[in-house]
């Protein structure tokens, strides 16, 4: 009788773990073993029995088949593809030393896989500066594309949220809906024992735990995203079904942004919100006491009013460090982004970290002669202890100048003149500007043997 092949499950275990927000020693505890054979498994040293496979399927309610299977496959497959890329041509590679790296060395496998995307993604910066076809393709484009050509808005997440919302509401909020309709108990935690994360679903112990240092704002925006990703998979599912993602990371970022979406609908019904929103003439601050949000999460939700026949103002937003680095923006007010490169210096929104907290106001007039109204304060992420990491951001949040009059902000600024603003330096073709970084495309730079300008670029006229 021929002796049964042992299994050896490392790499998949170490992510389940890593994915579940959990320790060795906290899965330890909850499979019954010590932690040191937790790690033996993790490291290829155990095989894996069956009966430990039942106890980690029934443990933490996965799928048995998922456990068992394929990720090394999928792996070495994945190692294969890279290595058959011409930059590989002159090494004589047979198909099984990829199977072998994946299956011995899984950790080795997937770092050469980042370091191979980290290649192909700079691939693509350099193709999208001077060719009409990218190398490959990405994702974060993909996604903000998904989300530009909709608008950022989504009515039939907003319907369901909305009937949710009323039913959180008459149960007493997320947190007692959580504990009725899901069984879970909402605990608070100190943030080292939360290793990293500040939500984490625990279905052994049917607790939904959030890091402690969370402000009320992000404590009920966790809550209500916990209750989307529960209840609201199959209308994410069917808005996802409308793009056409080439890869599955872009997918996978646009389904965080529809959770993050419905997260904040779940806080803010869109009726009532809107309703508040064109009372108060979108008074951020006073919308913000009004439904329990942070500054930020007010601003997020305004960009989302296009429900047809109950429409608020179009808005677009970005958000910015103090390097300059764009990480999130959003446009449904025709707002003409860049999608490589910094904004405008000029642009208010980079001189909000002079003057944290303070709210600026702006006038913007885009060299077509568009022009735009502008609002920029700094935001703050982390911190909620003394010594905890605290991130400053600044975000604008703007609307086209034919509906600034629907503002409070603007009253005060009707005859102020619009500062002229460039998209970013390359696409701007105003040659005196003395903020200006690079040099605009199809300009002939001039030397500066009998003449220097008093901007960083003297140009050749036409």
């Amino acid at each position: 009788m021929a002796k049964e092949r042992a299994v050896y499950i490392g790499a998949r275990l170490r992510r389940l773990r890593r994915d579940l927000g959990l320790t060795q020693v906290q899965m330890a505890g909850d499979l019954g073993i010590s932690p040191s054979y937790v790690a033996l498994m993790e490291r290829n040293q155990r095989a894996i029995t069956a009966e430990m496979l039942l106890r980690l399927a029934t443990t933490y309610q996965i799928d048995l088949a998922g456990l068992g299977g394929g990720d090394e496959d999928a792996l070495a497959t994945r190692l294969g593809d890279i290595m058959r890329d011409p930059l590989f041509s002159d090494i004589d590679l047979a198909p099984m030393e990829s199977e072998d790296v994946a299956t011995g060395y899984p950790g080795v496998a997937e770092a050469l896989a980042r370091v191979y995307t980290a290649y192909r993604e700079s691939q693509i910066a350099l193709a999208d500066q001077g060719t009409e076809q990218s190398v490959a393709a990405d994702p974060v484009a993909e996604a903000r594309r998904f989300l530009t050509a909709r608008r950022n808005a989504f009515p039939s997440l907003d319907d369901q949220t909305e009937r949710l919302a009323r039913t959180m509401e008459e149960t007493g909020g997320p947190r007692a809906y959580l504990e009725k309709h899901h069984g879970l108990t909402v605990r608070r935690l100190p943030s080292d024992v939360m290793s990293g994360a500040v939500r984490r679903l625990d279905y052994h112990r049917r607790e939904l735990v959030l890091d402690e240092t969370l402000d009320a704002a992000s404590r009920t925006f966790n809550l209500c995203l916990q209750v989307a990703y529960l209840e609201l998979q199959n209308a994410m599912d069917a808005v996802l079904a409308e793009g056409d993602f080439e890869t599955d990371n872009a997918r996978n970022l646009t389904r965080r942004s529809l959770a993050n979406y419905a997260a904040g609908a779940l806080m803010m019904p869109y009726r009532a919100f809107v309703k508040a929103a064109e009372a108060r003439r979108y008074d951020l601050e006073a919308l913000a006491r009004q439904f329990g949000a942070s500054f930020e999460q007010i601003a997020h939700r305004l960009t989302t009013l296009q429900k047809p026949g109950q429409e608020g103002v179009p808005f677009f937003f970005i958000r910015v460090d103090a390097a300059g680095n764009v990480s999130k923006r959003l446009d449904g007010a025709g707002f003409p982004f860049a999608r490589h490169g910094g904004s405008c210096p000029l642009w208010s929104v980079h001189e909000a970290f002079k003057a944290p907290r303070k709210l600026i106001t702006q006038w913007i007039e885009l060299p077509d002669g568009e022009r735009f109204f502008s609002i920029a304060r700094t935001v703050t992420a982390g911190g909620g202890a003394y010594g905890a990491a605290r991130i400053e951001r600044a975000i604008a949040l703007g609307c086209a100048q034919g509906d600034a009059h629907r503002l409070i902000y603007a009253d005060a600024l009707k005859d102020i003149a619009p500062t002229p603003i460039g998209v970013t330096c390359r696409l701007c073709q105003r040659t005196a500007c003395t903020a200006r970084a690079e040099p605009p495309i199809g300009r002939q730079v001039l030397g500066d043997d009998y003449r220097r300008t008093a901007a960083p670029f003297g140009f050749a006229d036409g």
